[in-house]
């Protein structure tokens, strides 16, 4: 495999970073001065320009700026946005009915000349094709005669190898044995519900969230029981622990680490409680942790697989959010019920092809992988911080918006005189998409939520386009 050490984070992301991180955290605070150039390239051991580079970078993400004569300053941020509220519990299951809009606002490529806040996965000009093209290369070359050979269904006992071993990060000791190899993190979850549910079964899930989940269940003939989200600590486990209690709940699906649209993240202690549940009510629960890799915070990346020593816990995983979405490969783990999923496996589908899933392999087994995902962190930071100034500066009074701590997607709860998707279609009118929150929940839930992807072919027309959001939503107040 190609050693990646020298495509480590460049010297002058070494000194910016951590600045960046300060700043963010709030240990540095606005108005702060930043030491000099020259202490600074003391401090760190390097020439003044590096210094330099890196200022201009921190100045660039709006976190510092320059006084003539006087030095940098931490820059002002924007002004404190109060969070979305928790989302009010639905009383009983309900079949499934997705929001018609959902596949035209998520599920589809979108027309030309639109300026789309749709996606939540990293455009090309995040991600690194040149590194993911250079070992589609090497797999292809090395590992030719697998093209031409039918592969493993549960894949190819390397990768899954080197999944293992990924998966030390997120805390979990996994034989590779029991990985199954999908395509996709869609695909591991839908394997998972077919797995542990019946036609008519109760699949708890966030509220609000990913319209696919929906999607899903609705295929399966599944009914949902939506559980109130915070925006910042995730799902409510008293109120999981309720619907426990008064329905049958089969199976639970959630995204712990950084959910969609939310961007919550469960706190560790959390997590530990809800693993303990799941193994005194035998619930399955199917844990998408897709989005992990973009958590700012090591402790965040850790799943609730790591706490289940029962095998209530079903991990679902991909690299589409982090390293190539083309690849179209995930994975999953699905503890006590590994060989009832594989069996499903092998009649439904059948195996990835084995030369990308070694390619897979080679990716996240290089020296350069964490570098990769920490450059990747913050060049989205600065994104979203670019957008949260953007609506803070121009979206009504009263807009409520999640802070998350990392990813690409921001959920707004408008003032009460501004409906989502009157807005959604105004948006429309301009060629702007934004995603109204009814398309995130049944029944016509969350009226006044908006979600924002900053993914994407994102370009400088994303930034006028958002502010022009936030224009036609004063007008739809009136103001």
């Amino acid at each position: 495999m190609e050693m990646e050490s020298s495509r480590s984070l460049p010297l002058y992301l070494q000194i910016a970073e951590p600045l960046a991180q300060c700043i963010r955290q709030g240990t540095l605070a606005r108005g702060d001065k930043l030491p000099s150039v020259r202490a600074l390239a003391r401090q760190h051991g390097v020439a003044q320009a590096t210094v330099v580079q890196a200022l201009h970078w921190l100045e660039d993400a709006q976190l510092i700026t320059a006084r003539p004569r006087s030095g940098f300053y931490v820059a002002p941020r924007p002004v404190a946005l109060p969070e979305p509220s928790t989302a009010r519990p639905v009383r009983r299951p309900r079949a499934v009915q997705p929001d018609w809009l959902g596949q035209r606002v998520l599920g589809r490529k979108q027309p030309e000349g639109m300026v789309s806040f749709s996606s939540g996965t990293p455009g090309p000009d995040l991600l690194n094709t040149d590194r993911v093209r250079r070992a589609v290369a090497r797999a292809v070359q090395q590992h030719r005669h697998l093209l031409c050979t039918y592969p493993e269904t549960s894949g190819h006992i390397d990768a899954r190898r080197a999944l293992a071993r990924y998966a030390v990060g997120l805390g979990c000791s996994l034989e590779p044995e029991r990985i199954v190899i999908t395509a996709g993190c869609m695909d591991s979850v839908a394997l998972c519900l077919r797995t542990v549910t019946q036609p008519g079964d109760v699949v708890a899930l966030e509220s609000p969230t990913h319209f696919s989940f929906l999607e899903v269940l609705q295929a399966l003939q599944l009914r949902a029981l939506e559980i109130p989200t915070h925006p910042r600590h995730g799902l409510s486990l008293d109120a999981l622990q309720l619907a426990l209690d008064t329905q049958p709940v089969k199976a639970l699906l959630m995204v712990p680490t950084l959910s969609n649209p939310l961007g919550s993240c469960m706190p560790q202690a959390e997590r530990k409680r809800l693993v303990q549940m799941a193994a005194r009510h035998g619930l399955a629960v199917i844990e998408d942790a897709i989005y992990a890799d973009l958590a700012e915070g090591d402790t965040m990346r850790r799943t609730l697989k790591s706490y289940d020593s029962s095998g209530h816990v079903m991990l679902c995983h991909s690299f589409s959010k982090t390293l190539a979405p083309g690849l179209r490969l995930g994975w999953v783990e699905a503890g006590r019920w590994t060989e009832a999923l594989r069996r499903i496996k092998d009649m439904h589908a059948g195996g990835q092809s084995a030369v990308l899933e070694l390619a897979l392999a080679d990716l996240i087994s290089q020296s350069g992988h964490h570098a990769a995902m920490r450059q990747l962190r913050s060049s989205i930071a600065v994104r979203v911080d670019q957008a949260r100034q953007v609506i803070a500066n121009h979206f009504p009074q009263g807009t409520r918006v999640s802070d998350p701590p990392g990813g690409l997607l921001l959920w707004l709860e408008l003032p009460r005189a501004v409906d989502a998707l009157e807005l959604h279609q105004a948006c429309l009118a301009e060629h702007i998409l934004v995603a109204p929150g009814s398309v995130f929940g049944t029944a016509g839930r969350f009226p006044q939520g908006l979600r924002i992807g900053l993914g994407g072919d994102w370009g400088e027309r994303h930034l006028p386009a958002l502010r022009r959001v936030g224009e036609l939503a004063q007008q739809a107040m009136g103001c």
